[in-house]
This record gives structure tokens, sequence and C-alpha cells, in this order.
């Protein structure tokens, strides 16, 4: 596809405190470097940290809506289990790629014993029947091994970069987070790098 032509829609989903909406104005501001138009939006739940956080990521030449249809998400970033799900339900395009963090964000309900979290493993066998690629890992953990374990959000962009799906190198992201994120830089840049080597290691396993 050439450049003028390609249009990519991304959804990031998670809860509130995981970065969602830094990630998104980060993936944003590198698809600028890029060349490219984007538009984005976030979409909250409940208004606290811990209600879900859905943003709409839409990169192109000419890209006028700032929300992405249903079912037509190419990529799905999901930050946090359950609203992987929830987001690959409701948008994801059949075939399209998934990047899932596995550490689940327990709700008030769950924690309280009202309610009972999903088994991860049904969850990932529910977003294998839409996706033609998933990718998982524990970026909680990775990003506790960089330094600083809030940085899951800047992981999983790492993998996202490493996994060859977006239409620019990673290099362009590295810039983004550089610009975007004034505070511990050092332990960001390591959770990108370590997420970019496992969406290295993926894809070729993938291929």
């Amino acid at each position: 596809m050439k450049k003028s032509e390609l249009e990519i829609n991304i959804i990031i989903s998670g809860v509130g405190g995981q970065g969602n909406v830094k990630a998104a104005q980060i993936l944003g501001a590198a698809a600028i470097k890029a060349g490219y138009k984007v538009r984005i939006s976030d979409v909250y739940g409940i208004a606290q940290r811990g209600g879900p956080v859905v943003s709409h990521i839409r990169i192109g030449q000419e890209i006028y809506g700032s929300l992405v249809e249903e079912n037509k998400a190419d990529i799905v970033l999901g930050l946090e289990p359950m609203e992987a799900l929830r987001a690959v339900a409701k948008f994801l395009r059949v075939g399209g790629l998934v990047i899932m963090n596995t550490r689940p964000i327990y709700p008030v309900e769950v924690n309280i014993g009202k309610a009972v979290y999903p088994d991860v493993g049904e969850m990932l066998s529910a977003i294998s029947k839409v996706a033609g690629w998933v990718i998982t890992l524990d970026a909680t953990e990775v990003a506790k091994d960089s330094g600083l374990p809030i940085a899951s959000n800047i992981v999983m962009l790492g993998v996202l970069a490493g996994s060859g799906a977006l239409p620019f190198e990673a290099e362009l992201l590295r810039d983004a987070i550089k610009e975007n994120i004034p505070r511990f830089l050092e332990e960001n840049l390591r959770a990108f790098d370590a997420g970019c080597s496992i969406g290295n290691m993926k894809m070729k396993n993938q291929s």
C-alpha cells in the first residue's frame, strides 16, 4: 500500500491511571513526524481512576472522523485484559492485531467479593477467535524491570513498534517519548526498548 493510500485505525484500551491518553498522544506525535495526519479521541467510562478508558487513534493521509468505527480497528492495544476483550469485541476487524497486557486490574466489585473476574486464559481464547495475531506479555513486570513500574503503557508502545505493524520507524516513537515525557526519561526509554525487543522477537516467531 502506498503512503498516500494508507489508513490505520488503532484502539488503546485500559483503565484510568494506566496512561492510555499519554500513549495515544505519543503515538499520534510519532505519526505526525512521519508525515501522516492523525485524529485522536479519548472516551472515558467512570470519571475516576480505575474506570474504563478507550483511546481512538486514526492515522493516514486523509483522515476526518476522530472515532474508529465498530469492527474497523486494525490494532487493539489492551493495557488490561478485560478492557482488551471489550475493545476487541466492539472494535477489532477480523484478522487484526491484538497486543495485550496480561496483568489484571481488578474492579472494586471484584475486590469486595461482589463479582468474579473472568479467567484471563478464557478471555485470550475469545480474543484469538477474532484476531489474526495476538501478542501477550506482562507489561507491568517488564516496566518494573526497567525501573518504572507505571511505564507499562510505554512498554506496550515498544511492543507495537517492534511488531512492525506501524507505517513508520520505531525511532520516531522514541523521539516522541523524549518530547512528551519530561520526567523519568531514562527509565521510560528502557521500558520502550524492552517492549521493542519483545515485539521483534514475537514477530520473528510468527514468521
